[in-house]
């Protein structure tokens, strides 16, 4: 068996190109994929070559996390899952390619454990249901959010999930372009915020140099939640010391996360409207990540596999 995905040859170097797959075992299930997410965090980093050292990196590599499609095939353990709309978090099964996270593809195999069946009705949103298990996974560890840094689709997720618990957080955000569509909270840039007494500050930017100015807006022992992903990372010790602060991170989502967002989105107490900003087939793949890492207005790209054979 063998599918066309989407491969980084090196840094900045995308393309289309066929590989072969590993057969499918008794556990496993082929998922013809329909659409498939661009990180614009950890995607960015692989495709510019500026990912940490990490366990399995290197190139060729297929991305992606983000995928939704049908079950075509499945194993003798498996058989329950044949037909159904699935969300897929990625696959190693590609032969010719490292498969970190390998969701960007038509065809993947992948055990028959990692899927999450999902209502035919959540349709392409599906896609989004990795970043809200992150959103939740983040929140579940702590205090809520009061403070939020940045309004891309992971800030929005936060902020979305923070007011379906009660609670009211404020957004950093300095491109004019991602200001707008707040539900239920509010949305600035930071030298108009005068908080200094922030208990739990989120940051999902990626940005390592804001530390210290995150760590100025803490009241006393407050926590920085870092969402984003970073290489090295450094602060003053002293302000951070004065204060108390507590630094967490929050690493990569659980079955149970994707289990609980995904039981909000069918009971409507989470949303996923408004996010997916641009679709693109997937054989314009190296124009759309492109598009995806460098405009401001796009919040998630996702690439559409249907018309892919």
């Amino acid at each position: 068996m063998d599918t066309l995905a989407v491969v980084i040859e090196a840094p900045e170097q995308v393309r289309l190109r066929r590989l072969e797959l590993n057969d499918p075992g008794p556990a496993d299930v082929v998922v013809e994929v329909a659409v498939s997410g661009v990180s614009t965090g950890t995607e960015r980093l692989l495709w510019s070559g500026q990912m940490p050292p990490f366990p399995g990196l290197g190139y060729p590599l297929v991305p992606g996390y983000e995928s939704v499609g049908v079950v075509i095939e499945a194993g003798a353990e498996a058989r329950e899952h044949l037909g159904r709309t699935v969300f897929a978090p990625g696959s190693t099964a590609f032969k010719d390619a490292r498969g970190l996270f390998g969701g960007a593809a038509r065809r993947l195999v992948l055990p028959a454990a990692r899927i999450a069946p999902i209502p035919e009705s959540v349709g392409e949103t599906g896609a989004l249901l990795a970043l809200a298990a992150t959103a939740r996974h983040a929140i579940a560890g702590g205090s809520a959010p009061e403070l939020i840094v940045g309004h891309g689709v992971l800030g929005r997720l936060l902020a979305r999930l923070a007011c379906a618990q009660g609670a009211a957080p404020h957004v950093w955000e300095t491109q004019p372009v991602r200001q707008a569509g707040a539900i239920g909270y509010a949305v600035g840039r930071p030298d108009e915020d005068p908080r200094r007494d922030y208990r739990a500050i989120y940051d999902v930017s990626g940005d390592g140099a804001l530390l210290d100015s995150l760590i100025a807006r803490l009241g006393r022992c407050g926590e920085v939640v870092l969402a984003g992903f970073y290489d090295r990372l450094s602060f003053a010790f002293p302000p951070a010391f004065m204060k108390e602060a507590r630094l967490r991170v929050a690493a990569e989502f659980t079955p149970a996360d994707l289990a609980a967002v995904l039981a909000m989105v069918e009971q409507h107490t989470l949303s996923l409207d408004g996010l997916i900003t641009h679709r693109v087939p997937a054989m314009d793949a190296e124009t759309a990540y492109r598009t995806a890492f460098s405009d401001p207005s796009c919040l998630k790209l996702i690439l559409d596999w249907r018309a892919v054979d």
